[in-house]
């Protein structure tokens, strides 16, 4: 299977979908343990929730799972989040703090740089393609990267997370219309609870990528799973409450293209 599936489109938008994907090769999968098995910690039906939402935008969707190698964080092995709880480059633990690995099968230092080259490198050349070329075409490229997260878990944060958890590390990356744009609707919208640089204020891929000097906006969006399906097993998708969402994203994702003629002047 290829590591990373594009759709190209012509809109200002871009799509970053780095937690989707389910693939677990067979021989990483062997390695895992009852509980790696479950895959618990993957963006459940994130690609389905915006679908068509945008005409025109363009996705960059990973199609490995994260336990695999994640494609949100710093290939440096840096901590997004410096004395906090959280997940690696190659998980070791799920979000929960439980091992995912069988004894003795912990990945090294030669099974990350292996998986970096085959997964983690060709997402970013992809999605760093992508950017330039909408970039070229508008002279502006706005980068929404999509996430979901179960809405309760103790291991990474205190109580219940908001339903939409905007981060825009601390404002450094994207111009301030742009975080403004999808934080005002977020927070005007009826029924659900937002915050903007709560616990997630954008992963590696949003800082990476966050360059609004040279025309490279960057936001992440994490959405509380239970807003459009079930938190637990078997993780089924809630039509009923995934469409009222669906009609408030494609508001924000149509803002935001029709805000982006606006920013070119300041690349």
């Amino acid at each position: 299977m290829m590591p990373v599936e594009v759709t190209r489109g012509d809109s200002p938008i871009v799509l970053g979908l780095p937690h989707t994907g389910t693939y677990v090769p067979k021989e990483i999968k062997a390695r895992l343990n009852e509980r790696g098995l479950e895959l618990s910690d993957t963006d459940w039906h994130i690609h389905d929730l915006y679908d068509g939402l945008l005409e025109g935008a363009t996705s960059v969707r990973a199609t490995f799972h994260r336990y695999v190698i994640d494609a949100n964080r710093n290939p440096a092995r840096e901590s997004l989040y410096p004395g906090q709880n959280t997940t690696g480059l190659i998980p070791e633990t799920n979000f929960d703090g439980a091992p995912i690995w069988r004894d003795g099968q912990v990945p090294d230092e030669a099974d990350i740089d292996a998986r970096l080259e085959t997964y983690f490198r060709p997402y970013h050349r992809a999605l760093e393609a992508e950017l330039t070329r909408v970039r070229d075409m508008h002279g502006v490229a706005i980068l929404y990267d999509c996430h979901s997260i179960r809405g309760d878990i103790p291991f990474l944060f205190e109580g219940r997370l908001p339903d939409l958890n905007v981060g825009t590390n601390m404002g450094t990356t994207c111009d301030a219309r742009v975080e403004e744009t999808v934080y005002g609707l977020c927070r005007a919208a009826e029924g659900y609870t937002s915050v903007l640089n709560g616990r997630f204020k954008g992963g590696w891929t949003t800082r990476h990528y966050g360059r609004p000097s040279e025309g490279w906006h960057a936001i992440q969006m994490e959405i509380a799973q239970a807003a459009y399906m079930d938190e637990e097993p078997p993780w089924t998708w809630r039509a009923e409450r995934a469409e009222p969402l669906r009609r408030l994203l494609k508001t924000i994702l149509t803002d935001l293209a029709d805000l982006a003629p606006n920013l070119r002047g300041d690349a």
